[in-house]
């Protein structure tokens, strides 16, 4: 199967149809069957299948009987999605501090430095890469499963709209300001402060995010 890893093909078939309906490559109202995603993907039937069961389970497609509908994220997923990242995401942030490591300070310093780097060249596709990687870290290093296990799926659902909102330059600029004082506030230890910070974050982000889709 041309540009995937040779292993964890069922994952990755997942992961790329899960990114591609997000993203809209596939868009809501599609049908979609195992043999069309075959013929695209180059891969059998069996990771097809799979992937497209995760797909259900997460509520992106619905079965018809004759193939698989695309749902999307649709305005209330979005707004749903984002008021329980404000609720949940401030205290990954303030686990992130209050565990903080020095391999967890080199890692985000290190996140935090590609992102200077990205935005001193006005190259917004990095930094949206570098986006999902902060986020990412702050739940990992939060050390709490259940908020990383419900958080990073969340940022994927939400990616399309992270993209869209960081066409606004001004939105970027806030952004990276916001990541910034995160950081400081995850490696220093504050954790008070780290969980407020997060929480404003999102909030902002919703703000920005609602106020382009409605």
């Amino acid at each position: 199967m041309k540009g995937f890893k040779s292993t964890s093909l069922a994952d990755q078939v997942f992961e790329r149809l899960e990114n591609d309906i997000i993203q809209g490559v596939y868009p809501k109202g599609e049908i979609l069957t195992e043999l069309k995603l075959v013929e695209q993907l180059g891969v059998s039937r069996t990771p097809i299948r799979d992937a497209l069961r995760r797909l259900e389970q997460e509520r992106l497609i619905a079965d018809t009987g004759k193939g698989s509908l695309v749902l999307g994220i649709t305005d209330d997923d979005l707004l749903d999605i984002m008021n329980i990242r404000e609720r949940i995401e401030g205290l990954a942030a303030f686990y992130a501090a209050r565990n903080i490591t020095p391999e967890a300070i080199k890692e985000l310093t290190h996140i935090t430095d590609l992102q200077d780097f990205y935005f001193n060249k006005h190259d917004a596709e990095h930094l949206r890469q570098v986006d999902d990687e902060f986020h990412d870290a702050i739940c990992r290093l939060s050390g709490r499963t259940v908020i990383s296990d419900t958080l990073i799926p969340l940022h994927r659902k939400t990616r399309r709209y992270r993209r869209i909102a960081m066409d606004d330059w001004n939105r970027t600029t806030q952004t990276t300001k916001e990541h910034y004082e995160i950081f400081k506030a995850v490696t220093a230890g504050d954790a008070d402060l780290a969980k407020k910070l997060m929480k404003q974050h999102i909030i902002n982000a919703r703000k920005h995010m609602i106020k382009e889709e409605y």
